[in-house]
């Protein structure tokens, strides 16, 4: 089975009203960029990735169609692992990332797709089948700039949408005191009871120094994790962080294919690994640094994507929870239920996703 064409899909998404708002990166006026990529083979079958691309999607595309394209159109559209590894072998000075580890990353989650509807296989059960359903948290709804009531109040909703897990942030706009951040947490501890697992997300904002001060003053909230607390690639800052704290880190949502990933393990910079689909190389390398991580006897999680990664997640013993982010759920005529505060993995082969051509073309960027 050949690949024939390939065509990048440039799409540009505006919030809604409630949606979570863009992160750093994403671009402004109230609108995310994504790319899709889709792979046309000779025998039928058509597979669908996502380079992400955040603000970068017009480079990510050229970086497809000029670069990785003219190499596969014409390979076997089943042999990923040969075809990937001499892509990212002639690749090597430009793909540590960016762009075109963006491209790669696309072009790699399409043939794993392509490859679970030719043999009529849903995709986790293609990559191991570990279970059915997986947990998931809803994200994005708890961020910063609410107001405390506004906060309780999403925290409220969550809850009655059936979420048993939610992740709020800290390092709050204007430069608060260690004691604002702490009483902030301790506002939406308060709405959603004990037993709800509530992570928390710094995005890379303090110091390990910071880290630390206000990660020890948090720790009777009860969090289950403290997510980016420092810069992601200071790995002994974040072992220093690790090791200092009760409440489990976690990160690698930054961090870029699977050898800083090593490094990151070994140091033992975080307890609970989060790793990007789009950032680490697609699948095939996603599930190498689960297994990576599984030998260190540590769970991973995903970050964005969960159309995508309840696979992944579900496919691997260590996959803990899916972050559920809907940014991209509108483009799709079906989505994975939730059901008791879990995702219900697809039986549809492959991703087991259809996009909606309508709301694709309207979007189209």
């Amino acid at each position: 089975m050949k690949i024939t064409h390939i065509e990048p899909i440039h799409v540009s998404i505006p919030f809604e009203h409630g949606a979570p708002q863009p992160s750093e990166g994403l671009g402004a006026g109230g609108r995310f960029d994504i790319l899709f990529v889709r792979v046309e083979t000779d025998a039928g079958v058509t597979g669908w990735g996502e380079a992400f691309g955040y603000a970068a999607g017009p480079v990510t595309m050229a970086a497809l169609t000029r670069i990785v394209a003219p190499f596969a159109v014409g390979r076997d559209a089943t042999d990923i692992t040969g075809l990937m590894g001499e892509l990212w072998f002639r690749t090597k000075g430009m793909s540590r990332n960016g762009p075109v580890a963006f491209a790669l990353s696309g072009l790699d989650i399409a043939l794993w797709d392509i490859k679970g509807k030719a043999l009529e296989q849903p995709l986790w059960k293609l990559l191991g089948g570990h279970r059915d359903r997986v947990p998931t948290y809803a994200s994005g709804s708890l961020r910063r700039g609410l107001t405390d009531k506004q906060a309780e109040q999403a925290a409220r909703i969550l809850i009655q949408k059936g979420f048993r897990e939610m992740k709020t942030q800290m390092a709050l706009p204007g430069n608060p005191t260690p004691a604002e951040e702490v009483r902030r947490v301790r506002v939406v501890r308060d709405a959603i009871g004990p037993d709800i697992k509530l992570m928390c997300d710094i995005n890379q904002r303090w110091r390990p120094e910071q880290a630390i001060d206000i990660g020890s003053r948090v720790e009777e909230v009860g969090l289950f994790w403290l997510e980016d607390v420092t810069a992601a690639d200071d790995f002994p800052g974040l072992a220093r962080v690790t090791a200092a704290l009760k409440t489990p880190v976690a990160g690698g949502e930054y961090v870029w294919g699977i050898v800083p990933f090593r490094h990151m393990i070994e140091a033992r910079s975080v307890d609970i690994v989060m790793i990007d689909l789009a950032r680490v190389g697609g699948v095939s390398q996603w599930m190498k640094v689960a297994a990576m991580a599984e030998a260190f006897n540590l769970p991973v999680v995903s970050h964005v994507m969960p159309e995508m990664l309840l696979h992944m997640v579900a496919a691997c013993p260590n996959g803990l929870t899916v972050e559920y982010m809907p940014w991209m759920l509108a483009l799709y005529e079906e989505t994975p239920a939730i059901e008791n505060g879990q995702l219900v993995l697809p039986t549809k082969p492959g991703l087991g996703l259809k996009f909606d051509e309508k709301a694709i073309a309207s979007f189209k960027a």
